[in-house]
């Protein structure tokens, strides 16, 4: 059988050498973001692990093919073109059927894994959504995560989503949850959700060995790397408890429920916001790629495994 996927020659040939790769999600591109910014946006977080030393590896599936590394024109290709979202469970389907589709946090992590890329780096992370209870609706993100060893450099979840229960999930799945410098589980836009999280690190240097000892242990779960926003970036939390408020109301207005209530919310909130929501999301990006180099440029040059 020929392989499943196709690495790109650019990382294909960074891993064969060692050197640091990170993982970019290509929903964020095709569906996160406004055209034609997001060609722009995608260019840009390729380039700032460029200019790190880094490898990018933009992930997506062109024509039924999961790629792990994209051309110039596959980048272009996912920021005009109308695409679906790509979780792990449309990834067969997709591929029977010759469909392109922007890879999810879900089908991100998992196709890294798959070619051997360790750090993956995105906004938000998805989790379980308010009212779970009665929907069950939950991100495959999670799941994903479970079975998926990379390291994902997020900004917590978004703070239309159930934080604390996002939480428990990740802990039952034994995925690790570690902040970068702060014992506060961010909220996305904002700094602080008000849950706190049991370890924290101060280095990229640590997540890798985490990551080494985790390899050593013989687990299988990724890492969450909680990364707050600077707190000079973040969305004043008084116009976002303002704006959030607004959101829910208009969705009971309106009569949305269960999964179309989270992409009613974000749609909401951007234009609520007056576009403020979408800059504060560019920021967290770039914060999240550059963490997400550092770590690759630390797993690349070795950490040591304890014991």
């Amino acid at each position: 059988m020929t392989s499943p996927f196709i690495v790109s020659p650019a990382v294909a040939e960074a891993l064969a050498d060692g050197r640091p790769v990170v993982a970019l999600e290509s929903t964020i591109i095709s569906h996160g973001l406004p055209r034609p910014r997001n060609l722009a946006a995608a260019r840009e977080f390729e380039q700032i692990l460029l200019s790190q030393g880094v490898t990018p590896a933009t992930v997506a599936v062109l024509d039924g093919i999961p790629r792990i590394g994209l051309e110039a024109d596959g980048v272009e290709r996912i920021a005009s073109e109308d695409m679906a979202k790509a979780s792990v469970r449309d990834l067969p389907i997709l591929a029977a059927k010759g469909i392109s589709g922007a890879t999810t946090v879900a089908a991100t992590a998992y196709l890294a894994a798959k070619a051997g890329v360790r750090v993956f780096a995105t906004g938000g992370l998805g989790g379980v959504h308010r009212g779970a209870d009665q929907t069950f609706d939950e991100s495959a993100d999670l799941s994903a995560l479970a079975i998926s060893p990379v390291a994902v450099v997020s900004a917590g979840v978004k703070s239309v989503l159930d934080i604390p229960a996002t939480l428990e999930r990740l802990e039952t799945l034994s995925v690790p949850v570690i902040g970068y410098r702060t014992t506060n589980f961010p909220s996305f836009w904002l700094r602080e959700s008000g849950h706190t999280i049991d370890w924290s690190v101060d280095s990229a240097a640590e997540i890798a060995a985490v990551m080494r000892n985790q390899d050593a242990l013989g687990h299988g779960q990724g890492i969450v790397v909680a990364n707050p926003i600077p707190l000079e970036q973040q969305w004043d939390p008084e116009e976002h408890d303002r704006v959030l408020a607004q959101a829910f109301e208009a969705a009971e207005a309106a009569g949305v429920h269960g999964k179309a209530v989270t992409p009613f919310l974000l749609g909401y909130i951007v234009d609520a916001s007056g576009g403020r929501s979408l800059e504060v999301n560019l920021d967290i990006a770039r914060n999240n790629v550059r963490l997400a180099a550092e770590i690759a440029t630390a797993w690349s040059e070795g950490a040591p495994v304890r014991g």
